[in-house]
């Protein structure tokens, strides 16, 4: 017996709940799932690769192809319906399909070009009352239909790095409070916290920390209202595993690797801070040590962090105009 075959298309910009129903039907009721993803450049500046990556993260068994250059008219004339029919059955070579999938009038015409089942999920969007041009307009306000790495990519996420004591968390949750938005403590000062032997922590435990930070970011990622604050990230943590052990551990690497696309702006926050001397620090020698030390590697990751200096007010005067110039996907449509 011939595996079933499914097929969908459309812009996902974003990819919402009610998408994730149509490739989970899909993806249940076939053996194969090809989704096609429309560049939109007259919708979104989300850019194509970026929103065939959300739907490659949460629906890994489906074939995802990004199509380039195909109609940019949407509409019910039959010249627009030849156009796209066209289009997905001679440019594209989709031929066989057994169900084209949608919630769309559109399933109509397209399914009798393929020759497929009409199979339409959830049309009157009773299951997720939601629609791409809603969330476009207010993404924070529809943020509950939309995964947590779909809704990283509508928000500006912004890290503050250094030594200890620099000041990171002061600057973090004064700017936090200031334009009504979520920030993530460093997880790794409350990982020190509970499991410090005289002091240290083992390579294996720096890992935890780095991916325990970053699971906190999904979990707090949602209540970001146009900016995202981070407290530290795994760039720090390697650079403390070279501090107190010479060496990084693979998998810690590997996501210290990975920030530089995580992040959309870096802050580098200045050694000068006024910091107490307590106990669970390792003093200035060992302060202005460390902050070279994660200057040097920003430098030998190419990473660009904006330096930060001076007073808690100055610090967030140049954060807050950096955060109103930055334009995440570039100039254009609306995300």
């Amino acid at each position: 017996m011939s595996p079933v075959t499914g097929l969908t298309l459309g812009k996902f910009a974003p990819f919402h709940a009610g998408h994730r129903l149509l490739l989970e039907t899909a993806l249940a009721e076939c053996d194969e799932v090809t989704c096609l993803v429309y560049d939109s450049p007259s919708v979104t500046r989300i850019p194509l690769p970026v929103r065939a990556g959300w739907i490659r993260a949460l629906h890994p068994r489906a074939r995802v192809i990004e199509v380039w250059g195909g109609p940019a008219e949407v509409g019910e004339s039959p010249a627009i319906r030849e156009a796209h029919e066209r289009h997905v059955t001679e440019v594209l070579g989709i031929r066989r399909v057994d169900r084209f999938y949608s919630s769309e009038p559109y399933g109509a015409h397209m399914s009798r070009a393929l020759d497929a089942l009409d199979r339409r999920v959830d049309p009157g969007r009773t299951s997720f009352p939601v629609s791409g041009r809603a969330i476009r307009a207010d993404p924070f306000a529809h943020r509950g239909f939309l995964h947590p790495i779909v809704y990283r990519d509508h928000v500006t996420t912004a890290v503050f790095l250094g030594a200890p004591g620099t000041g990171k968390s002061t600057l973090a949750a004064h700017l936090a409070r200031e334009l009504g938005t979520s920030w993530v403590p460093e997880y790794g000062r409350e990982f020190w916290d509970r499991h410090q032997v005289e002091r240290r922590l083992a390579p294996e435990q720096l890992v935890e920390i780095a991916e325990g930070h970053q699971q906190r970011e999904d979990a707090l990622v949602g209540e970001a209202r146009g900016s995202f604050l981070v407290d530290t990230n795994a760039l720090t943590t390697a650079v403390f595993a070279r501090y107190y052990h010479g060496a990084v551990h693979p998998r810690l690497e590997a996501i210290a690797d990975a920030c530089p696309r995580r992040y959309d702006l870096a802050f580098l926050c200045g050694d000068e801070f006024p910091c107490p001397d307590t106990w669970d620090r390792s003093g200035a020698g060992s302060r202005s040590l460390l902050q070279r030390m994660v200057e040097q590697d920003l430098l030998a990751r190419r990473v660009t962090a904006v330096r930060l200096s001076g007073p808690l007010e100055e610090r967030a005067r140049v954060v807050r105009r950096a955060l109103a110039c930055h334009r995440k996907w570039g100039e254009g449509p609306s995300t």
